[in-house]
């Protein structure tokens, strides 16, 4: 088996890759070759963490794996990141073992990948002003894969401790556009596209806040409980998924669904869009939402891309 450990990551992945990678996975599971098993994900009533396993099989890459880890909110306090992972991959033929990855920057990664699928597939081809609301360890990922998207013009957002919004100028200067930290009374109906990528368990935006024609990728909400935005604006808009299973029962849909203002039909997985099997946004002024719950394909089809790679430079540890 192989090692590829967390520090080796960074030089194995790019955000293209991974895009990729997430994009061919979502049509494979509209496909239906490739699935996702039950998500185990718990608090452990030890040090605030929610930990758990996400697993899944693509029978057209023959990917087979799990990815174990979740989210301690003291790390930062001890200089580590709060999202903690590791990902397992076997052979599919035989069961054995192939490898052991970090997955935290992959993690990262992946989820920036999704949301930035969905703004490709979904957001309106002029939106000009990306809005990020939340500015977590994982934000400045999403913000940078975002923005290679469309043709946007300025970047806008929130966060709960505006001191942490220097590192999203940091990126909107990267790409040389100019940022501007505002309320959420404005940053809704300014933004064309918005990211909320928030560890929250109360909504932060509610429908009255969005304008037609916004994009929504929902990427904070993963386990039961957990809400970003107010059911009225989830029961207005277009649904879209990475998986419909996870979107009811842990996702930003399951509130909605709860209080019987969705139905799970009303969620399209954003893999028939790229497959050309639903249009995804039908008209200018529909608000979409996609709500990114985060599946175990993601984390396999990445860290497979990153093990052939790791294999090929001589960078994995052959144990």
């Amino acid at each position: 088996m192989h090692i590829v450990p967390e520090a080796a990551i960074a030089g194995l992945m790019t955000r293209d890759q991974s895009f990729r990678a997430v994009e061919a996975v979502f049509a494979s599971m509209a496909r239906g070759s490739a699935r996702n098993f039950p998500v185990i994900r718990e608090a452990l009533g030890h040090a605030d963490a929610l930990y758990g396993f996400k697993s899944g099989f693509d029978r057209d890459s023959l990917a087979l794996g799990l990815k174990s880890g979740g989210f301690w909110p003291g790390n930062a306090a001890k200089g580590l990141t709060n999202h903690q992972s590791s990902i397992f991959l076997f052979d599919a033929d035989t069961g054995q073992i192939k490898a052991v990855i970090g997955g935290n920057l992959l993690t990262a990664l992946r989820t920036a990948a999704a949301s930035a699928v969905s703004i490709h597939h979904l957001a309106r081809p002029d939106a000009e002003v990306m809005a990020m609301v939340g500015a977590g360890h994982q934000a400045t990922f999403q913000l940078r894969a975002a923005l290679e998207q469309r043709k946007f013009r300025r970047v806008i957002a929130w966060n709960r401790s505006p001191d942490r919004l220097d590192r999203l100028a940091a990126v909107a200067d990267e790409f040389g556009l100019p940022f501007e930290a505002v309320s959420l009374d404005r940053l809704g109906p300014e933004a064309d596209v918005i990211i909320t990528i928030l560890s929250s368990f109360a909504p932060v935006l509610t429908a009255t806040q969005i304008k037609p024609g916004t994009h929504l990728a929902c990427m904070g909400t993963d386990t039961r409980g957990k809400q970003e935005v107010g059911t009225d604006l989830v029961s207005a808009a277009r649904l879209f998924t990475d998986e419909v299973a996870q979107s009811v029962s842990i996702g930003e849909c399951q509130h909605a669904v709860q209080a019987g203002l969705i139905r799970p039909e009303d969620i399209v997985p954003l893999g028939r869009v790229i497959d050309g099997g639903h249009p995804g946004r039908r008209a200018p002024e529909d608000i979409t939402l996609f709500d990114g719950t985060g599946v175990a394909l993601q984390d396999l089809a990445v860290a497979a891309t990153v093990l052939e790679r790791a294999i090929a430079e001589g960078s994995a540890i052959e144990v």
